[in-house]
């Protein structure tokens, strides 16, 4: 082999591979580092790889063979989100001790019924659980206590009565609540019922501000007219509408180098959007994104729309990126992060819920139990009857910038089993805009 093709065969290996049994100890990166614990040095392994479905990560393992120390962390490795994300679980039973928790470095976390706050960057990002974290917050605060009771013994007495609070949580003797809160957006809770709603925990998405921007290392070129509206032809979509634009970026599955292609349209009846499209030639990846190519709305929109046979699944749908997509006779609801904006019909938006589902492997790994194959098994048959015109169901696109739509089977307004409301956004949906920190007085 040439060293041409053998350089373009390196090329086309994704950096990120995905977990396997067939893995090999060659797959990760061994380093001597320094032992924290005894000062001498040990091992740290490097592992770049992928959680389905969630993104690109780093695992650090390391291992110290004189004092038998060891440490494992991991660390985002793919791009930063757009939006920081606050996620308020409601623990009630055992069961919710036992979901699993993605923390990164920039996770707080807070429990109100406490007054008790870990703050962010205070400890390394993990793979945990609800109940792995009140455990690790009791071993830290039991740490040294028994010189704190010979140096202040008012101190360790406060700590320990602070340790009991913290067990009595894990017997869930009431409800509380957990409060994680992420700037970068990387925190993740379990939903055991998935794909049902978890009606115990509630997630909303935040603008960050440049303050926030810049802990996570992130400055932006002329951030001082960040907060000034755009003037009108400032930036004139109409002169590149029905153009191709083509700009690098890098693949949202493998991280590879490869191109977007960007076009603004206007679609009939409604407004001007920005179309983009990125294929990677790495690992085969398409997707596409629609963006408004007009600002937020003066108020919120919520379509409903019943589905009744093959006529409605060809109604256009443009779903954006602050939609929320809910299905009540399912108990199916999709935030805003879950599939982007998006440009498609009624009968596609349900095809890729049913491909997304079936393709999961959180669901049909080795790892996922009976009940929960069961129940996604029986959530698909309900997306098939649906797709077979053999389920009628109700669409709701509640969208509080108000940039979403689906086409009327009419030419005059709304038909009869299509129905829009407008509404006012209250201050959290603001905030979760970031319509709330703009100045727009004097200008």
């Amino acid at each position: 082999m040439s060293k041409s093709e053998e350089r373009s065969k390196n090329e086309k290996n994704p950096l990120f591979n995905e977990l396997s049994a067939e893995g090999s100890e060659s797959e990760s990166t061994v380093i001597e580092s320094l032992c924290m614990n005894c000062g001498k040095n040990g091992v740290t392994k490097l592992l770049l790889t992928k959680i389905p479905y969630y993104k690109d990560i780093v695992i650090s393992s390391f291992a110290c063979e004189h004092c038998g120390y060891q440490n494992n962390e991991i660390q985002n490795a793919g791009k930063i989100t757009e939006k920081g994300i606050k996620i308020t679980l409601t623990i009630v039973t055992n069961s919710d001790l036992n979901r699993q928790v993605v923390k990164s470095d920039y996770t707080s976390v807070r429990i109100p019924h406490l007054d008790f706050e870990i703050p962010a960057q205070s400890q390394k990002g993990e793979v945990t659980t609800v109940e792995g974290i009140i455990e690790r917050s009791i071993a830290g605060l039991e740490q040294d206590q028994a010189k704190r009771k010979t140096e202040n013994a008012d101190i360790a007495t406060q700590i320990e009565k602070f340790v009991e609070k913290l067990e009595i949580l894990k017997e869930c003797q009431e409800p509380y609540k957990i409060i994680f809160e992420d700037i970068s957006g990387d925190c993740f809770v379990e939903n055991p019922l998935m794909p049902l709603k978890d009606a115990n925990c509630e997630i909303t998405f935040f603008k960050r501000t440049l303050e926030q921007n810049h802990i996570l290392g992130i400055y932006l070129e002329n951030e001082d007219k960040l907060l000034k509206p755009i003037e009108e032809g400032e930036f004139p979509l109409e002169e590149i509408e029905g153009e191709v634009l083509t700009f690098p970026t890098n693949c949202p599955e493998c991280n590879s180098p490869c191109e977007t292609n960007m076009k603004v349209t206007n679609i009939p009846y409604f407004k001007e959007v920005v179309i983009m499209a990125t294929t990677c030639d790495v690992c085969g990846h398409r997707t596409n994104e629609v963006k408004s190519g007009t600002g937020i709305e003066p108020q919120g929109a919520k379509i409903e729309v019943k589905i009744t046979g093959r006529n409605d699944f060809s109604r256009d749908i443009l779903k954006s990126d602050t939609c929320h997509m809910e299905i009540p006779e399912l108990e199916l609801e999709v935030g805003p992060t879950t599939f982007g904006g998006r440009f498609t019909t009624v009968e596609g938006i349900i095809i890729s819920i049913k491909n997304q589902l079936s393709n999961s492997t959180a669901f049909i790994g080795d790892s996922s139990d009976r009940e929960t194959v069961d129940r996604l098994d029986k959530f698909i048959s309900q997306l098939e009857e649906i797709l077979d015109s053999r389920k009628e169901v109700t669409l709701i696109l509640d969208d509080p910038a108000g940039n979403s739509f689906i086409q009327s089977l009419s030419d005059d307004g709304p038909d009869d089993r299509m129905k829009i409301t407008k509404y006012e956004r209250t201050f959290e949906q603001n905030e979760e805009l970031g319509i709330n920190d703009l100045k727009v007085d004097n200008y």
